[in-house]
């Protein structure tokens, strides 16, 4: 740049005219700068209500309605919040459906990378739960979290396990297991239940899993009547 004959340089590194400085050492910024600030998600848009789980002899069963809220806009109807880490561990989320795909994407790859090594081992239940209570209080540190609450279950060398994180990474292990509106309505019936038996069949579980969704049907009001369940046990059905 030149004016009135004296050739003048702009600060090194520093900021073209019109944009933002990017900070060395920055990834975000020096990858793309002049792009904007770094935006975090202040609330969750395409939300899932509740997702309940049960241990019983030999397994668990985990459960959730099939709705994608869009505020109190009932605009997704067919969308699923479980899904299957590997043969042994199971998982649902509730709350932000976005953030819920991020990290489906994230442990898909991590399973195939785990299975690439070829050495005969995989994740187990209790690494997946340990693994995401991680994950959750290392974004609620850096005040970007992941607006979901996890459920994981699974059976893995004769045991049966069901988990619990949510977006601050408080976590923990319980014989039923209960998020959003449910933890209120559908934790006491399940409780109900199991504190009452040593040990409950599948086919028990299954009951009480239909009875407490058919309750958050009636009372939640952004629950759905179209709902998918998954099983981890001995034999899956």
């Amino acid at each position: 740049m030149e004016a009135n004959g004296l050739k003048l340089n702009f600060w090194e590194n520093g900021p073209r005219p019109g944009q933002l400085y990017s900070f060395p050492g920055n990834s975000s910024s020096s990858a793309a700068p002049g792009c904007g600030p770094i935006k975090h998600t202040l609330n969750p848009m395409v939300t899932g209500t509740s997702v309940l789980g049960v241990k019983f002899t030999g397994g668990v069963i985990i459960a959730a309605d099939m709705l994608g809220s869009y505020g109190s806009l009932a605009r997704f109807r067919n969308i699923s919040r479980l899904m299957k880490v590997n043969d042994s561990t199971i998982l649902g989320a509730s709350g932000d459906y976005a953030d819920y795909q991020y990290l489906k994407q994230v442990i898909e790859q991590m399973v195939i990378d785990e299975e690439l090594l070829g050495d005969g081992h995989s994740y187990t239940p209790k690494a997946i739960h340990s693994w995401l209570t991680r994950v959750m209080y290392n974004r609620r540190s850096k005040m970007n979290p992941l607006w979901n609450t996890v459920v994981i279950g699974g059976f893995y060398n004769g045991e049966s396990f069901l988990g619990y994180v949510d977006k601050l990474g408080v976590a923990y292990e319980a014989p039923t297991v209960a998020t959003g509106f449910g933890a209120y309505l559908a934790q006491p019936l399940m409780r109900e239940v199991t504190e009452n038996k040593v040990e409950i069949t599948k086919d028990e579980a299954r009951a009480l899993i239909e009875r407490c969704l058919k309750v958050l049907y009636y009372r939640d009001a952004r629950s759905y009547n179209r709902v998918r369940h998954a099983l981890s046990s001995v034999c899956p059905s």
